[in-house]
């Protein structure tokens, strides 16, 4: 194998495995809140599968405390990266700070003007 060679497979390995580990932090916003929680902070790969298991009671305690307590949610914001992110989002607590249902503007991150 060429040194040319060796490197796009390199490449398309490393491509891979950072497909692999990226994935999207998402915010639940609940309707109302359950003693101190009014947000859910996860990370999947999948999103809507991700959803539609919340949405039926399924995967995380605290939705299906929430579901058997009448409670609804909805999705209020979403992130694109590894699974860290998501540690490090609900390390910093305060997630209605980031909650756009909550009134707060998330800052534009892409540069380009409001």
């Amino acid at each position: 194998m060429t040194t040319s060679a060796c490197i796009t497979l390199a490449r398309a390995l490393l491509d891979a495995a950072e497909a692999a580990h990226c994935g999207t932090v998402y915010l639940l916003h609940f309707d109302r809140p359950y003693a101190h929680a009014a947000h859910y902070t996860g990370w999947t790969t999948n999103l809507a599968g991700r959803l539609a298991q919340h949405d039926a009671g399924h995967g995380a305690r605290l939705l299906a405390v929430i579901r058997d307590a009448g409670i609804g949610w909805q999705l209020a914001r979403t992130w694109t990266g590894p699974r860290s992110r998501e540690r490090a989002l609900k390390r910093q607590g305060g997630a209605s700070r980031r909650c756009p249902l909550c009134g707060v503007r998330p800052h534009d991150t892409t540069g380009g003007a409001s």
